[in-house]
């Protein structure tokens, strides 16, 4: 699969005919929402666990120096922490391009803090897709964040406010702070 998936997204009509929809963030989603809204709460998705195995070319990176960005694995028994917003589907021509690196769009149930759930929408980035960089150690993870940049700012400026966003939540990650803790011992360096 190529790396803009925008057409492929606008295809992928997931919403049907509703004109609100939940969208689940567990990346950069938690806490740059550049798009309009109309309500936003924590919430999770049970049997999928935060990776940064996703190549950034476009946000984090470069086409020749890509970042490592947050994407979903399926993790049985696991809990993914996000926020999830309740959008129209006007906000997707944005969000598609936003997330046009490689991400396509599922459905997924999420659970809110008060117990209430939601079928909703989630972006995706799957092994088939050309930017996907597949798994490495968490220390391996944090130098190449330490050394990636783009458009969009410093790659471990991703990952450090995606590691505060959590800690806002009392969300546990061991991923995410374990790559955190790696990345701020190369900075002292």
């Amino acid at each position: 699969m190529a790396h803009d998936t925008q057409a492929i997204n606008r295809a992928r009509n997931l919403f049907g005919d509703q004109q609100q929809i939940w969208l689940f963030g567990y990346g950069s989603l938690i806490f740059k929402a550049d798009f309009d809204y109309l309500e936003r709460k924590p919430a999770r998705i049970d049997n999928w666990s935060r990776r940064f195995w996703q190549g950034s070319h476009d946000h984090r990176g470069t086409p020749g120096a890509p970042g490592r960005v947050a994407t979903l694995i399926e993790s049985p028994g696991t809990v993914c922490a996000g926020m999830a917003y309740l959008v129209t589907p006007e906000v997707f021509d944005h969000l598609d391009h936003r997330e046009k690196n490689g991400y396509l769009r599922f459905t997924t149930e999420m659970t809110f803090h008060d117990g209430e759930q939601a079928q909703g929408l989630v972006y995706i980035a799957t092994e088939d897709n050309e930017a996907y960089l597949g798994p490495a150690s968490e220390e391996h993870i944090a130098q190449h964040i330490f050394s990636a940049a783009g458009p969009s700012g410093p790659n471990d400026e991703y990952l450090l406010r995606l590691a505060d966003s959590l800690r806002d939540l009392n969300e546990d990650d061991p991923h995410v702070y374990s790559i955190e803790e790696h990345l701020q011992a190369l900075k002292k360096d």
